[in-house]
């Protein structure tokens, strides 16, 4: 689905990316009721009065009533952000410990207690805290069973809907074997004072959706007529040695925490 690089420090590990799951389940087509043809939904534009093909289409922003300002496929490779085409590693946390598996979530809701149940509601969410559980269920949404993981989420309870265990797909279908490379113990040691020093406590404060933002910038200029400043990838810092990219990193880390400080 994407190709791209994980950032760590100075060090770049080219990734592709995969969908980790696959849906089952039954689907069904629109048809028409007194002939039972399928539906076949065409684009229509109202000014022509005609069905038009998809290769005349373009993508549009409606940024005021009934008028758009037109994106195309190089203003969206313009944004001028990394994260375009690299995962970048900002912090390390703690990790939560392992649920059972149930770490590949479909939707999240939050759970509200009518009035007569907010004791028993309360109870389990305290018990679940306090014992660091996950329930585990089913329900049905949207016409389909749904497995589902409930957890404590501040005075709430929040529900997750999961993807079943026969839609996750096999992780050794991928080409991860580490086979007979050998790590060896300095550039362990390195990666561990890396990540040291990059561990921070979770602040959703210093989290924020800066493509939304780019691209609301980059739309907002072709409203006003501008074009958006062309914009090229940063090279990658050239560090052939991954025990030379490891050092600079962890050197980077420190400097850049003692200018923070």
């Amino acid at each position: 689905m994407w190709r791209g690089a994980i950032q760590f420090g100075l060090v770049t590990i080219p990734v592709k990316l995969y969908l980790a799951t696959e849906t089952s389940g039954i689907s069904f087509n629109m048809l028409h009721a007194s002939c039972g043809s399928r539906i076949q939904m065409k684009i229509y534009c109202p000014v022509h009065d005609a069905v038009v093909p998809r290769s005349e289409t373009v993508r549009g922003y409606e940024w005021s009533k009934g008028r758009y300002v037109v994106i195309s496929d190089e203003d969206l490779a313009a944004v001028p952000l990394k994260t375009v085409r690299s995962i970048e590693i900002a912090t390390f946390v703690d990790a939560e410990a392992d649920r059972h598996g149930a770490r590949f979530v479909k939707q999240a809701y939050y759970l509200e207690p009518d009035a007569i149940g907010r004791k028993a509601f309360h109870l389990l969410r305290e018990v679940l805290a306090e014992s660091g559980k996950t329930a585990i269920c089913k329900l049905v949404l949207k016409d389909r069973e749904q497995l589902a993981a409930i957890n404590p989420y501040s005075n709430a309870l929040l529900l997750t809907t999961l993807h079943w265990p026969d839609e996750v797909r096999a992780v050794e279908e991928l080409a991860t074997d580490p086979g007979d490379l050998e790590i060896k113990p300095a550039e362990r040691k390195i990666a561990e004072q890396l990540i040291a020093s990059m561990t921070s406590e979770f602040s959703e404060d210093e989290f924020h959706d800066d493509y939304r933002q780019a691209l609301m910038g980059l739309i907002e200029a072709k409203v006003a007529g501008e074009e958006p400043e062309a914009t090229t990838a940063p090279e990658p810092t050239k560090i052939a040695d991954l025990m030379a990219a490891l050092e600079a990193s962890v050197a980077a880390a420190r400097e850049a925490r003692r200018g923070a400080a």
